[in-house]
């Protein structure tokens, strides 16, 4: 009990629920503070003294004074989360920081679910032109997966209804953003220094011209793809890309964070060095160690998904790219080129930033948690220190989805390895089906390996030795 505030136990990770301590003070610039134990009682899901079971306003907080920042983290993401509500992704409601919502009955909820519908109901008829163009195929093997390849890439539809499925657990993501933020205002009396502002704004400009220009491309070069599909294939095709690069800047965002309370934690030794400090700054790392744990966990089903579909489409294209190349490099395969490379970039990054992320959040901190003298510290610094190690080692900090695979760098070799391996079969799938000039040599062989038999039966049998 700390002042009077009794704390609640928590079936959390080990270390979890360690808080810094009041050091008697109060205020909002805090020696040494207590993080967020202004706003205990008060959680999104339920839960604490509040009749309402809303979460209190950053604004509302006495604790803070009038140089805190807030929404520093949502004003990083915000172009691209900008582009997603126009899109029709992610409906959450946030009207203040720290009271993000997914609520079904409320106007971005409505716009999504319109959007929706009407996306829907094009691709259906982009979808049904493509399979009559699949059934009327009489070509070689390759050209049917390639018409294959553009019904395939009507699938991130489906990423929608997930992202509805998981907006409650982005909304509880943000938020806890929000109170990740207080705590290293408290803690080191100023905000987050994130600055990713102006990058974001021009991945939210770049990156949609750039897709759109990818699908025109491959419409000019295809056959049978009419200039009335481009548009539902340049949404979703937006809709990939705009997700990765979401995942791309949040990732960044932890590297970053990471970098700058690992530099503060060691300018902050050199000068003192008391336990009470340690402990604060192993709260403020559990607390990113949770946000980046929950970065995954929060969008499992999304990113598994839509890692799945970079691989089944990257497949497709390396194997209609490589089964046209006997013929020589056409027109028609510049589109399956540009596809192929545009989302093996895209697997790269989401699989490169996570695996740097969780890097800097753990590994990183480690290293320069190691590096601190002990030598000067009195016996509960020592102590402070040793179990903001064993903390460290016990946390888990990988982006992990929903516990289906951690999301690094060796995913991508994995998924790359087993795209060589399906590539091989595919290719020699397609060798072993013969030609019509192939057929013909087979029947001609054929007919005169029975020719051959059957005299041979007849002279064994006409012999002298069987008579």
């Amino acid at each position: 009990m700390f002042n009077g505030y009794k704390r609640r136990k928590k079936t959390d990770t080990v270390f979890l629920n360690v808080k810094p301590t009041f050091n008697g003070q109060g205020g909002g610039l805090r020696k040494y503070s207590t993080g967020l134990l202004d706003n205990e009682d008060y959680s999104y899901y339920g839960g604490g003294n509040s009749k309402s079971n809303s979460r209190i306003s950053v604004g509302t907080i006495t604790t803070l004074n009038e140089n805190f920042r807030p929404n520093v983290f949502y004003n990083n993401i915000a172009p691209i989360q900008w582009f997603l509500h126009i899109i029709g992704v992610l409906p959450i409601t946030r009207r203040e920081p720290g009271k993000a919502k997914f609520l079904l009955i409320s106007i971005p909820f409505g716009y999504s679910l319109v959007f929706f519908g009407l996306l829907a109901t094009y691709v259906f008829f982009v979808a049904k032109n493509r399979i009559n163009v699949i059934a009327s195929l009489s070509g070689p093997f390759e050209e049917a997966v390639i018409a294959y390849l553009f019904l395939v890439n009507i699938l991130p539809l489906l990423l929608v209804p997930i992202l509805w499925m998981e907006a409650r657990k982005i909304a509880k993501l943000w938020n806890d953003w929000d109170d990740f933020e207080i705590l290293y205002y408290q803690i080191s009396g100023h905000s987050v220094p994130l600055n990713l502002r102006r990058t974001t704004t021009i991945i939210t400009t770049v990156l949609p011209l750039l897709s759109i220009l990818s699908v025109v491309i491959t419409h000019i070069t295809m056959v049978d793809f009419q200039f009335i599909q481009v548009i539902p294939y340049c949404i979703l095709d937006n809709l990939t890309v705009m997700l990765g690069a979401w995942w791309f800047t949040i990732c960044e965002c932890l590297s970053m964070t990471a970098n700058i309370l690992g530099e503060r934690f060691q300018r902050a030794l050199l000068h003192i060095g008391p336990a009470a400090m340690v402990a604060d700054y192993r709260a403020l790392w559990l607390r990113l160690s949770k946000l980046t744990r929950d970065t995954g966990n929060a969008t499992c089903y999304t990113f598994t998904f839509l890692n799945l579909y970079l691989f089944f489409i990257i497949t497709l294209s390396i194997y209609g790219l490589m089964s046209q190349l006997s013929e020589g490099f056409g027109i028609k395969d510049i589109g399956l080129a540009v596809t192929a490379i545009w989302n093996v970039f895209l697997l790269f990054y989401i699989c490169d930033k996570a695996h740097y992320a969780s890097f800097n959040v753990r590994t990183n901190f480690q290293k320069k948690l190691l590096m601190v003298e002990l030598n000067w510290m009195n016996s509960d610094a020592q102590t402070e220190i040793n179990m903001f190690i064993r903390a460290t080692d016990m946390n888990p900090s990988n982006i992990n989805c929903g516990g289906f695979f951690d999301v690094n760098r060796n995913l991508f070799k994995g998924l790359l390895t087993t795209m060589v391996t399906y590539l091989v079969v595919l290719l020699q799938f397609q060798i072993s089906i013969p030609t019509d000039t192939g057929r013909h040599v087979n029947v001609s062989l054929s007919e005169l390996a029975n020719e051959m038999l059957l005299k041979s039966a007849y002279n064994d049998f006409t012999s002298p030795e069987t008579t």
